[in-house]
């Protein structure tokens, strides 16, 4: 009897090791795949980064009073939106 019960014992630790295996390999998958997204979405960003500097670059290029008028537009909504939100406080 007593070997039927070292047996049962032997048996659960047996498959409780093989079911961490699998656990831990499905972790490890799961934070591999985890890392090349994030690596992928980085590179995107710096690529759609680097898109928007060149086209910025080319569009004040060809058109530069459009651009220091957009900019002083934007800067005039922005110091009345700092001048608003000074005064409700």
């Amino acid at each position: 009897m007593s070997q039927t019960l070292v047996e049962r014992a032997g048996e659960q630790i047996s498959q409780s090791a093989r079911e961490a295996s699998r656990v831990t390999g499905a972790v490890a998958d799961a934070i591999t795949n985890g890392v090349d997204v994030a690596k992928r979405a980085a590179k995107h960003g710096g690529e759609a980064a680097e898109d928007f500097v060149n086209d910025s670059t080319r569009r004040i290029r060809r058109n530069p009073l459009l651009a220091i008028a957009a900019t002083m537009v934007a800067g005039i909504a922005v110091g009345m939106l700092a001048s608003f939100s000074r005064r409700r406080k």
